[in-house]
């Protein structure tokens, strides 16, 4: 296996914005991978509680408010899978390479005209998809940058730009095309959106990348596979079986899975944990900055539990609670999605220049997560505000949502680019792909436990719901913040 050295030679260091060849590459694979997700969900809230006659799938809206939190977490949730492959099996950029094929599949199943059965198909390739691709390019990412290069956050930052980029296209063009001609176009662009993404990706690996990711870095011994491989085909049947016999008996509702959805976002982490910590590969210094992850994961987890709902409470409140009327002129709902994306590639720039600028001066990184809880926070409480002045019976202006969206932006650039950076550098070697797959379970985790929360929102109790969810990320950005030097002494000389 190459040395971490080794691999970052064979990446062309200088030739994209002063950044290695390589982020070119994973740029703009990123941005249509991206492009193909975020237009799919722009419109997928309303694919499932339209009516019928309105070309959608006539769920209550609570029913698919729980399914959108519970297919997020799943989504990120399958990164544990995707880690372990790349980790073990595969290296990361087959393990891409592959997670793409079966994204553009799901994207593919939901173009077609189907019910239910089709929606769940189509939600399972893409989980699964996602869970190869996500967490394994960021890792390559990290891969062609020495540990201490001053580049890297900034890297991180222009990477993201890239994601952001595709995200603030898609709703634009998909959710356009799905709402107003309809909904299975609208995810077909969205397949398409993912082919290009690989073509991309297959044309410039090999010039651009080197040698990072293709290696195994943690290899399962011959020996080992035939009974490992045996196990979890005995494990998948058996799951099969246990969930067949349930659903046909009625106990395996909804309800009920989202429940064990939410469950799964507190357990598996809490496993990840342990296992890392107490691995015989994991060394000391190693152990010390397993534990300083912890706070940070738990701060990012709160942070997502506040954003992603920028696609389910605030995309319900788009369709419902806002007047879409300015002037003469009338926007789609689908639009706001294109909030968050469009400010973060206003303002990325200015903090991957701020952090270069600012160099060994910069904010610590536990203190960078704390402003961003105090950002999330902040995007709620203002919600708070038109339901005080305006009741919560009629349409309010849509510069609410416009101006908590660039809020929770700001969290987000302090926070998320900052974490996929920080993840790279306290993940144990032994560890590397799946402690990013762990970065991903703080998105799940949070989606999770908003499977059960979102249940909660009803415009009448808006200044509860948004007041008491926006005062937690407060409290605990403070809490953050106090015991930063604390964090900083766990990290063992990484900031």
């Amino acid at each position: 296996m190459a040395t971490r050295e080794e691999i970052v030679k064979s990446v062309p260091q200088k030739g994209f914005f002063g950044h290695p060849k390589g982020l070119l590459s994973l740029f703009f694979t990123e941005f249509w991978e991206r492009f193909s997700y975020y237009g799919m969900r722009a419109i997928l809230l309303y694919y499932m509680y339209y009516e019928l006659n309105q070309g959608g799938l006539g769920l209550e809206q609570s029913t698919a408010n729980s399914i959108m939190a519970v297919y997020g977490s799943l989504v990120y949730m399958s990164g544990i899978i995707g880690g372990w492959i790349a980790d073990r099996l595969l290296g990361t950029t087959k393990t891409v390479f592959y997670g793409g094929i079966a994204i553009m599949l799901g994207h593919v199943a939901l173009s077609l005209p189907g019910g239910i059965n089709t929606l769940f198909i189509s939600m399972a390739f893409i989980i699964i998809g996602t869970g190869l691709l996500k967490p394994n390019i960021s890792s390559i990412v990290g891969e062609m940058y020495s540990d201490n290069d001053v580049r890297r956050d900034s890297g991180f930052s222009i990477f993201y730009m890239g994601i952001n980029m595709g995200a603030f296209i898609a709703p634009l063009v998909v959710g356009t095309i799905g709402l107003k001609y309809n909904f299975h176009l609208g995810f077909g662009i969205a397949a398409v959106g993912m082919l290009l993404g690989l073509i991309v990706f297959m044309i410039t690996k090999k010039k651009y990348l080197g040698l990072a990711g293709s290696y195994v870095p943690n290899p399962i011994a011959k020996g080992e596979r035939k009974k490992i491989f045996g196990r979890l085909a005995i494990a998948l049947l058996a799951i099969i079986i246990i969930g067949f016999i349930l659903i046909q008996t009625g106990v395996m509702t909804i309800n009920v899975f989202t429940m064990i959805v939410s469950i799964l976002g507190i357990v598996i982490p809490t496993i990840y944990f342990i296992v890392m910590y107490r691995s015989a590969k994991t060394n000391a210094d190693e152990k010390s900055r397993v534990l300083a992850y912890i706070p940070l994961f738990i701060s990012a987890m709160v942070f997502w539990a506040i954003a992603e709902q920028g696609a389910i409470i605030l995309a319900q409140y788009a369709d419902q609670r806002t007047d879409l009327t300015i002037g003469s002129w009338t926007i789609s709902p689908a639009w706001f999605q294109s909030l968050n994306p469009l400010f973060i590639i206003a303002i990325a720039p200015v903090f991957a220049w701020l952090w270069v600028r600012l160099a060994e001066r910069q904010p610590s990184t536990p203190k960078k997560f704390a402003l961003g809880l105090f950002f999330a926070g902040m995007s709620f409480l203002v919600m708070i505000i038109p339901a005080y002045l305006y009741g919560t019976e009629t349409l309010v202006s849509p510069y609410w949502l416009v101006l908590s969206f660039f809020l929770v932006v700001i969290g987000e650039l302090l926070l998320s680019p900052v974490g996929l950076s920080v993840t790279t550098k306290l993940a144990p070697g032994a560890f590397a792909a799946q402690t990013m797959s762990l970065w991903f379970l703080t998105n799940a985790s949070a989606q999770a436990i908003n499977a059960q929360v979102v249940k909660l929102y009803s415009p009448e109790n808006e200044i509860i719901y948004f007041g008491v969810i926006g005062g937690i990320a407060l409290v605990i950005g403070l809490l953050l913040y106090l015991f930063a030097s604390k964090i900083e002494n766990l990290m063992r000389g990484i900031r």
